[in-house]
């Protein structure tokens, strides 16, 4: 990653409370990778929301302040015995690539969408298997490749 401003990057963190015991997992990760990037907590910023359908508007309104570079969903959806699983999961990526189409910003989605419990706690394990993390570490690579698209686009201009 290239080093352009990003002792500037501003990263917005927005969790999911539902399955806390997971998204809270899956937030250490993010902010793992954001200390292993060089981002200081000075430069994050975490907000809580009751359940993952709730992210997409979280995220837009955190993408509407002009505060942030990128911002982090974490969630976990747990498929049930009834089709509410399919509402939630499908709505929340939907709405997620909304606000991030709509800010032209990055806006990952680190939501869980999972068959079982068993198979969420996986995914929010610590080190390399932390999907919280991975996904933290693809915002920050869009932040960069976005800032050298804009600069070589800068650069043919003049």
């Amino acid at each position: 990653m290239g080093e352009s401003r990003k002792n500037a990057w501003r990263i917005g963190l927005a969790a999911s409370r539902f399955n806390h015991f997971i998204v809270e997992q899956l937030v250490a990760g993010a902010q793992d990778a954001l200390h292993h990037s060089g981002i200081t907590t000075e430069q994050q910023e975490l907000i809580w929301v009751p359940g993952a359908f709730e992210l997409p508007l979280l995220a837009d309104r955190m993408a509407a302040t002009g505060r942030f570079d990128a911002i982090v969903t974490l969630g976990a959806v747990i498929r049930g015995g009834t089709p509410h699983f399919e509402y939630v999961a499908g709505e929340c990526a939907h709405g997620i690539m909304r606000v991030a189409l709509d800010h032209a910003m990055p806006v990952v989605f680190g939501v869980l969408t999972t068959d079982t419990v068993e198979q969420a706690l996986e995914r929010a394990g610590t080190g390399a298997g932390n999907k919280g993390f991975d996904v933290t570490m693809t915002a920050l690579e869009m932040i960069d490749t976005l800032e050298q698209l804009r600069g070589s686009a800068e650069g043919s201009r003049t």
